[in-house]
């Protein structure tokens, strides 16, 4: 086992990963911003280093300076969290050079699955259900026309190196379909460094669904029971449930199945997530493969009681895998409501400082926060304040248990989510699990009653 871990990140996932390491015996090391100086990562880990200003490309993305705070404290290995650097190939390579284990998969893994269109190229060859779409990278729009008369509208144009819901693009008809492509490229130059986009047939009322895996380099690995990530606004994440509403058990082996595939053939080791979606007739396709711990990882934990980030710090210092497929089960239900910094009326984001802050608690309610009374939510950030989790026997128990644990968080001082989660679980739709990723489109869309 390491005897040191540097954590390349900030917020609750470095407070989540400096909580990991001291169960497990090891020293850790937070590097932080100057505005961060005050944070509860820092507070809380054995040593912290400043690496730069708020500005988080001289900071949290400032490779030299993080690969020095490493060096300086004696770290062995650097955990990068989710975010920043999590999915940057040349830092994981980088950490290598010096020496210094990355916490994560290999720099070449990262880079196949980054490339969207390489990615799917892997998982047909393989045996994984993908979306009919393009035979890669589209050039011109001539040809993206052929591709997407051949598809059939609707069509998504997609960056091959994008995440977070940048660089695509809806288009249902020939008329539309300049424009989105030039305007899908410059985005995705202006947010990756590539303006390389691939098609895709669009489903109009689908389901996200992701797999967690581990798998170690002893050749083992594992998929837990699925996540449920639909409910989202321009394709980001706002709840997150385990398992699916309408995933049975034969519907879950499959997608273990395929998700077990995609791990074989990228040669992949430590933590992951397969994403699919799901159409109405419960046919599944491969969108892309997460190569860090996802955001919502709590929910997995709490319905399998394995800790992903320890398993995590395990798999990166050389230990086998703590858990057998076989040992895997679904325990329950869980809910995650990610709050955010953010009119919960038009998304406008909300900074400042939190005058007030009360936790919710009880049996079966977790919160993974690093924020307090007195902390301030900065603009050069990520607008996450907390993740509210819960974890009950059955969905309407965790339904009933959001519910009260909303109730029962105060934040004041700014705006926040909290308002627009209580909506939710209170809507009879989503209580029956009848939703899909435009649910919050149509949702918001509806007057208040």
């Amino acid at each position: 086992m390491f005897r040191k871990v540097l954590i390349a990140n900030r917020g609750e996932i470095a407070l989540r990963i400096v909580r990991a390491c001291r169960e497990l015996g090891v020293q850790s090391v937070a590097i932080y911003s100057e505005p961060d100086a005050a944070s509860l990562h820092v507070r809380f880990a054995d040593e912290a280093v400043c690496v730069g200003p708020a500005d988080a490309a001289l900071s949290y993305r400032n490779i030299p300076n993080i690969l020095s705070a490493a060096e300086i404290t004696g770290a062995e290995a650097i955990h990068p969290g989710y975010g920043f650097l999590a999915e940057n190939s040349h830092f994981a390579d980088a950490c290598e050079s010096a020496g210094i284990k990355f916490i994560g998969p290999a720099p070449e893994c990262i880079t196949l699955m980054g490339d969207k269109a390489k990615a799917r190229e892997l998982m047909e060859k393989n045996g994984v259900p993908i979306i009919p779409g393009s035979d890669g990278v589209i050039t011109d729009v001539e040809e993206g026309l052929k591709v997407a008369r051949r598809i059939g509208y609707p069509i998504i144009i997609k960056a091959v190196a994008g995440g977070g819901g940048r660089g695509m693009r809806v288009v249902h008809e020939d008329g539309e379909f300049q424009n989105a492509f030039q305007a899908a490229k410059m985005e995705a130059k202006a947010g990756f460094g590539n303006d390389g986009v691939y098609m895709e047939r669009f489903f109009t009322e689908p389901r996200h669904i992701e797999i967690q895996v581990l798998a170690d380099d002893k050749g083992k690995m594992i998929y837990m029971p699925e996540r449920d990530c639909s409910i989202q606004r321009r394709h980001q994440k706002l709840i997150e449930e385990s398992p699916s509403p309408v995933v049975d058990e034969k519907l879950r082996r499959e997608l273990g199945k395929a998700a077990t595939a995609a791990v074989n053939a990228s040669h992949y080791v430590n933590a992951g997530t397969v994403e699919f979606l799901l159409d109405k007739d419960h046919n599944f396709y491969f969108i892309e493969m997460n190569t860090r711990i996802q955001v919502e990882h709590p929910v997995t934990e709490c319905v399998t009681a394995i800790d992903l980030v320890k398993e995590q710090i395990r798999i990166a210092a050389g230990q086998s895998l703590s858990v057998k497929q076989s040992q895997v089960r679904l325990l329950g239900h869980s809910f995650e409501c990610r709050i955010n910094a953010e009119s919960p009326e038009n998304f406008t984001p909300s900074p400042g400082t939190i005058s007030a802050f009360h936790m919710p608690g009880g049996p079966g309610i977790r919160v993974d926060s690093a924020s307090y009374m007195g902390s301030v939510i900065s603009p050069y950030y990520d607008s996450l304040i907390a993740k509210l989790i819960v974890h009950s026997r059955s969905r309407d128990g965790a339904i009933a248990k959001m519910k009260g644990a909303l109730s029962e968080f105060v934040i004041e001082g700014i705006q926040t989510s909290i308002p627009l989660h209580k909506r939710v679980f209170n809507d009879p739709t989503f209580i029956k699990g009848r939703f899909s990723t435009n649910y919050l489109d149509h949702f918001l869309a509806t007057p208040k009653s």
